[in-house]
């Protein structure tokens, strides 16, 4: 199973481009879920280290939700809007509340894939500093970061929305980057057997 994990707050551009990613790998025959911060009560990791003394996160809230997708993925996207040059504070309270699966299971995330997807509102607005964000979480943790490659998705995919959902449906490149790192994706979870 494949997670794909939208980190903004707003249902527009990087959820759309997220969702069309899971469509693309579910016609190559993946199976896969989707979780959005949306909507969620996702509070910030407090560095207490309850998690590794009881090897649970003590705040209840819907990070417990993705913890049970979590642990059945095989390859996990991670997609963010672009705040300030990074990942947006939700995503960023999502991957520093890993600590907690990390802490109960130190290998939980070993020979997993991951790949990124970032989104900005310029052209160069930011979406590679965001995408080397998630690839550190992902070296981290101990998962397999992909790209699409050079020429185009050097680390992921990156687009350009202008600040409208009309704006990523019209990035060709954006998509031409996608495609490409959604290829390496499938080609490296093929490669590992179902």
């Amino acid at each position: 199973m494949i997670v794909g994990v939208c980190g903004s707050p707003r249902k527009k551009a990087t959820e759309f481009v997220l969702t069309r990613a899971l469509e693309m790998l579910e016609e190559m025959g993946f199976k896969t879920k989707f979780f959005t911060v949306r909507g969620k009560e996702i509070g910030f990791c407090q560095h207490c280290d309850y998690c590794l003394r009881h090897k649970i996160c003590r705040l209840k809230d819907d990070m417990h939700e993705l913890y049970g997708l979590l642990k059945d993925a095989r390859g996990i996207i991670l997609a963010t809007p672009v705040y300030n040059g990074g990942v947006s504070a939700q995503l960023k309270a999502v991957m520093d509340r890993c600590r907690a699966l990390v802490a109960a299971d130190y290998n939980f995330f070993r020979g997993k894939i991951g790949m990124a997807i970032s989104v900005g509102g310029d052209r160069i607005g930011g979406q590679e500093l965001a995408i080397q964000q998630i690839h550190t979480f992902f070296i981290l943790n101990g998962i397999l970061p992909v790209s699409g490659g050079s020429f185009g998705a050097n680390l992921g995919a990156t687009f350009w929305s202008r600040d409208t959902l009309e704006g990523v449906k019209e990035d060709e490149e954006g998509f031409r980057s996608l495609r490409k790192t959604i290829r390496r994706f499938a080609e490296v979870l093929g490669n590992l057997g179902d």
